[in-house]
């Protein structure tokens, strides 16, 4: 039996904190193309299908995708044929810039799903857990970005009451709090969180009678970053990176903390700012 399987994302889905060989401690994956020096989930999921089928794989996702990135560009890179497996995790990149628009994401999201099942593609799909427990953020910002990752999770609730598929709620996996689970940045998943990812979807995929003959394993070669390495980082990447996030967030999550303690505070206020927090109030 011959199985096309697509994958189209951001990061993750490149493979970044997964290295092919050794260990780094640079994620930026600036222009990363999967196989440039990344595994990762997909990479193994499709490895393990080679078990027991005919396999092209097609790794279509980059560093940094948003929702609309994966719609106007990924997409269209998916050609015209049947697709047996399509892969569409992206998301939690538009959380944290100033332009995240809910709507925009879910349309992109819906637009892709309906192109990729239209062409008889069995979807792949997430519910993302709370990164900013993951990162250790102050709840300030935290809950900001937190409801925000819940809205992208609603779309994909639409996406699969719709659609179908397999969907993985990554907040089910109590591993996911673990920090061995993730690589030095606490953004992308570890060796080890990559092969569980890989692992969960095998798992499900079986589950729908698709027979595969040898697993995505679980053992790792790789050992979790160590203290050391943990400080190490936040020094040189750790503070930059959060920095540039919160300049896009801490505008927007102040205000909306100010709003919920004083509702009454910014009621004339006509900004951007001000509709997206009505929205998350609604």
């Amino acid at each position: 039996m011959s199985l096309h399987y697509v994958a189209l994302g951001d990061s993750t889905t490149v493979g970044v904190g997964d290295p092919l060989n050794g260990s780094t401690t640079d994620l930026s994956g600036a222009g990363a193309r999967p196989g440039e020096g990344w595994r990762g989930w997909a990479s193994l999921l499709a490895d393990s299908l080679g078990s027991s089928h005919r396999v092209t794989f097609s790794n279509l996702a980059t560093s940094g995708a948003t929702a609309p990135v994966v719609a106007a560009d990924q997409l269209p890179a998916t050609g015209a044929g049947p697709i047996d497996l399509a892969s569409l995790i992206v998301g939690v990149n538009d959380t944290m810039r100033s332009s995240f628009d809910a709507a925009q994401i879910r349309d992109c999201l819906w637009y892709c799903a309906e192109q990729l099942t239209g062409r008889g593609a069995l979807l792949l799909t997430v519910r993302f857990h709370d990164h900013g427990q993951v990162f250790g953020l102050p709840s300030w910002l935290r809950l900001p970005l937190w409801q925000r990752i819940e809205r992208v999770n609603a779309a994909y609730d639409e996406l699969h009451a719709r659609f179908g598929g397999i969907r993985i709620d990554m907040a089910d996996y109590p591993e996911v709090y673990r920090r061995e689970f993730w690589s030095i940045d606490r953004l992308h998943p570890a060796e080890r969180g990559h092969r569980h990812l890989a692992r969960a979807f095998a798992d499900e995929l079986q589950r729908q009678g698709l027979h595969i003959a040898v697993p995505p394993a679980l053992d790792c070669a790789g050992q979790p970053p160590t203290k050391w390495a943990d400080a190490a980082w936040m020094l040189r990447e750790g503070v930059p990176w959060l920095t540039r996030r919160a300049h896009d967030l801490t505008p927007w999550a102040t205000r909306l903390a100010l709003t919920h303690l004083r509702p009454g505070l910014l009621s004339t206020a006509r900004s951007p700012v001000d509709a997206e927090v009505q929205r998350l109030r609604a």
